[in-house]
């Protein structure tokens, strides 16, 4: 029999969570973080300090291990707690130090980390001509005469750039043609000379800041590369499922806060001498929302524990991002209609929660892209085994 139901210690740990969000993240404080482009470094370090942001990284760096279930449990309620949240996404930022790079650079992300509450790295892997299609990326890293790597070319859309002290870069070897597959990573810090940090303005998620860096001929030493050299894109894509996880956590904690605002307005809420939620078409919109939401978790919960159970999720994780992040951006979007013409001020918040879900059915993967992944990888699964679980 299937059991959906938590562990003890995951209800502990959502009620925790929702009390430190509680004590921590005030919405005018959060207004004025997406004003000022970022979280007080304080708040952050208090999420680590609690324990919270170390889950996921391994006991022998200090952190606490956890399945993805539980992770993505804890992002989820960080997220609905108060909305775009950028220490969220830490576990993934801290991925791939912690699954490439030699102990030093282990170590020494790991007490920044724990020191500044913060990640030490940012990452840059789009460009202005290669979003979904990596092949374009033309940044290169070419070993110099002087034995030393020199980085250049153009990363944007870069989340955080504008406050980290540096960056993992993914940039082609030697050689910017579409044909050179070969592509590492690399350590840059963000005060080398040739690098030049543009920011970017979006619509929502200002709390955490686009930024489009510039290279231009940057020198590092090329024990400064992480993980195997050539081999960057294809260890990056070791990330990719589980990012679009984290997305849809985040996604779905933000949606649910949409959903918990809408609710209780339309449970105080009255029009033609009569509260609104006996208004049929006011329950249609609470009811499509809510089947949005307990899909969306289902098919994210089910993704992870497949993760944690080591099956393949190409496909889930691909179709669940193309199913999510639309129909919780539309929970948000049916929260602020309820609201009506109150809803499309900054007076409530989930004016703001509905741009920043949107985003995120452009990053990590656009839901364009899904489909093409999705669809080639369920073809060969049925082709394979004439049906698919």
């Amino acid at each position: 029999m299937l059991d959906f139901s938590l562990t003890d210690q995951q209800v502990l740990m959502k009620q925790a969570i929702a009390e430190w969000s509680k004590a921590n993240m005030p919405e005018e404080k959060i207004q004025e973080w997406y004003r000022n482009r970022g979280i007080d470094q304080a708040v952050a370090k208090s999420w680590v300090d609690a324990g919270f942001g170390k889950l996921g990284i391994p006991e022998e760096y200090g952190g606490v291990a956890c399945d993805k279930v539980t992770l993505c449990l804890a992002i989820e309620e960080l997220c609905h707690g108060g909305g775009n949240i950028p220490m969220a996404p830490n576990a993934l930022i801290n991925f791939d130090v912690l699954e490439f790079g030699n102990p030093d650079q282990i170590k020494d992300a790991m007490e920044y980390y724990y020191e500044q509450g913060i990640p030490k790295y940012a990452l840059a892997i789009s460009e202005p001509n290669a979003g979904s299609d990596n092949q374009n990326m033309s940044t290169t890293a070419t070993l110099g005469a002087d034995g030393k790597i020199h980085i250049n070319g153009t990363k944007t859309w870069v989340t955080n750039a504008e406050w980290s002290p540096a960056l993992i870069v993914l940039a082609k070897d030697e050689d910017p043609a579409r044909e050179n597959r070969k592509m590492s990573m690399w350590l840059v810090p963000t005060d080398l000379p040739g690098v030049r940090i543009e920011k970017l303005n979006k619509i929502g998620m200002q709390i955490a800041p686009f930024a489009t860096v510039h290279f231009d001929d940057v020198v590092i030493e090329p024990d400064a590369a992480l993980g195997e050299r050539g081999q960057g894109f294809y260890n990056l894509m070791k990330n990719f499922e589980f990012e679009r996880c984290v997305l849809i956590a985040e996604l779905l904690g933000e949606a649910q806060a949409a959903m918990d605002d809408a609710v209780a307005w339309v449970n105080e809420r009255r029009a033609f001498d009569q509260g609104i939620k006996s208004f049929q078409l006011v329950q249609e919109h609470i009811t499509e929302m809510q089947i949005k939401l307990t899909n969306s978790r289902n098919f994210l919960y089910r993704t992870c524990w497949k993760m944690d159970n080591g099956i393949p999720v190409n496909n889930d994780a691909a179709m669940l991002k193309r199913y999510a992040a639309p129909a919780l951006t539309e929970v948000c979007s049916e929260a602020l209609q309820l609201f009506g013409g109150l809803g499309f001020t900054d007076q409530t918040r989930v004016s703001r929660l509905m741009l920043d879900c949107r985003g995120m059915q452009i990053g990590g993967g656009t839901i364009e892209v899904m489909v093409h992944i999705a669809g080639r990888g369920l073809i060969k699964e049925y082709a394979k085994n004439g049906f698919y679980y």
